[in-house]
């Protein structure tokens, strides 16, 4: 009876033996999804390590150690296991910023390792491939002790703080790597949509139904953040930065229907700039919600609460159901992140390689190929139970990039579930209440992808000699 799960734990052909029952499943996808619960397994214990309840429980533990009422007395040898693993006395040093950085650690070593041993496989019959999508058990048994030995690193002290600045740029790296991604999904979308009004007209209203949609989400939503994030008196630096998102918005606009720009790229178009500025409206309003909240004495010596809507200030009650919430969210939009940027296609548009305009064939969902994302022709793809071989003559993603984006995802989350730069008093239940440094960093994120996408309208004419196909 234990054979198949084993087998099943060790590789994608054993699987097979007990599902025959289940949907068929492409090779490519259910791999992409088994690393996708690793990661997700990992965080979601990266949160309970953030928890301030796990924390102060451990706290209590401690206190209560004189009384030799201890719950913790309740688990056998719980204070030998705690000292052998260097957490403490009642392993205290389990929970907090620094256990979190150290499982990160252990995660993205996990990613950075298979990300070297794929290199440039482009044969899924070899036997690097098959380490990649096999031997499941054996991998989490490989993550869980990178977690775990992350913990004995001599010198923890000088691990940390050298570990912050890396974890820092890895971060600032994964957001760019979307932002670079967005910015090339727009210039995507126009051409494909444009390439189709050669043949037939109704693309023409289509372009404008979607670009005329975007402009009025973005145009709407600084206009209620102005209204219920500003107040007549005082909120100077939230009017300062919704004039100067708001002007960013329009300029881009400008600069995308502009003469000079259009003659060098006729595909630039108002489309692009309005998913931008949405973009742009989006992120604003993400760090205005994420800014810390003020509170100025009003009457009968009450506090109240100033430059947030006046719903806003009952949000934070239930903080169980917030946190629970907005951690769900957060981790799936993090892990969506992930697997979009893992595509055949995200990796060659990061890698400057585009079809050329002549090319391109107009569909709704222009993401897709005929036949899905990165799929061979199904001529060439091979049935088995449960299983669909995708991947029967070459692989249809990078394996090698897949890993790397997922080495960055990994710091990205430390980064984030720790509060970025004021780790020291992040908890999770804490972490939707407002930073400064989440503020800025969605701040500067957002003028980051404004730059992003200016550069590609004028690159072109900084550099004539070149050849730009967005």
């Amino acid at each position: 009876m234990l054979t198949v799960p084993l087998a099943c734990c060790c590789g994608t052909a054993g699987c097979s033996l007990c599902c025959g029952c289940c949907p068929k499943i492409r090779q490519s996808r259910s791999t992409r999804f088994m690393y996708a619960l690793y990661f997700i397994l990992v965080s979601v214990l990266c949160c309970i390590m953030m928890s301030q309840t796990v924390a102060n429980e451990m706290k209590e533990h401690v206190l209560n150690k004189s009384t030799k009422r201890l719950r913790c007395q309740q688990i056998p040898f719980y204070e030998d296991i705690c000292k052998g693993i260097k957490a403490g006395d009642t392993c205290e040093k389990l929970v907090g910023y620094s256990a979190v950085y150290r499982v990160c650690f252990g995660m993205a070593c996990f990613f950075f390792i298979f990300c070297i041993l794929t290199l440039n496989i482009n044969n899924s019959k070899s036997c690097r491939a098959y380490i990649h999508n096999g031997f499941w058990f054996f991998k989490l048994l490989l993550l869980g002790a990178m977690c775990s030995g992350a913990f004995f690193i001599p010198d923890q002290e000088t691990f940390l703080k050298a570990w912050r600045y890396v974890g820092a740029i890895g971060a600032f790296l994964f957001i760019g790597i979307q932002l670079i991604l967005l910015v090339e999904f727009a210039h995507k979308w126009n051409k494909n949509w444009t390439a189709g009004t050669t043949h037939n007209k109704l693309w023409y209203a289509a372009l404008s139904l979607v670009t005329l949609i975007m402009y009025s989400i973005a145009a709407g939503g600084l206009i209620l953040m102005a209204v219920f994030y500003t107040q007549k008196d005082g909120c100077m630096e939230n009017k300062i930065l919704l004039g100067v998102n708001g002007g960013l918005c329009v300029l881009i606009s400008l600069v995308a229907i502009s003469p000079c720009v259009q003659n060098r790229q006729p595909h630039s178009g108002l489309l692009q700039s309005g998913l931008i500025s949405c973009y742009v409206t989006y992120l604003t309003f993400s760090a205005l919600s994420s800014k810390p909240v003020k509170e100025d004495p009003g009457a009968h010596g009450k506090n109240v609460t100033i430059c947030v809507p006046d719903f806003g200030q009952d949000l934070y009650r239930d903080e169980n159901l917030v946190t629970g919430l907005g951690t769900t969210l957060l981790f799936a939009c993090i892990l969506y992140s992930c697997l979009t940027s893992t595509t055949r296609s995200s990796s060659d548009a990061l890698q400057g390689r585009h079809a050329a305009p002549e090319l391109e064939v107009a569909r709704c969902c222009f993401c897709f190929g005929p036949y899905g994302e990165d799929t061979e022709d199904p001529q060439n793809m091979k049935e088995g139970p449960g299983v669909i071989y995708d991947e029967k003559r070459s692989t249809v993603y990078s394996y090698s990039y897949f890993h790397g984006v997922f080495f960055l995802a990994s710091l990205y989350v430390m980064m984030t579930v720790t509060n970025w730069f004021n780790y020291e008093s992040a908890y999770i239940e804490t972490f939707f209440s407002g930073s400064p440094s989440i503020f800025w960093v969605k701040m500067a994120s957002c003028w980051v992808c404004v730059l992003l996408y200016l550069w590609t309208l004028v690159a072109p004419l900084c550099c004539p000699s070149r050849q730009f196909y967005v």
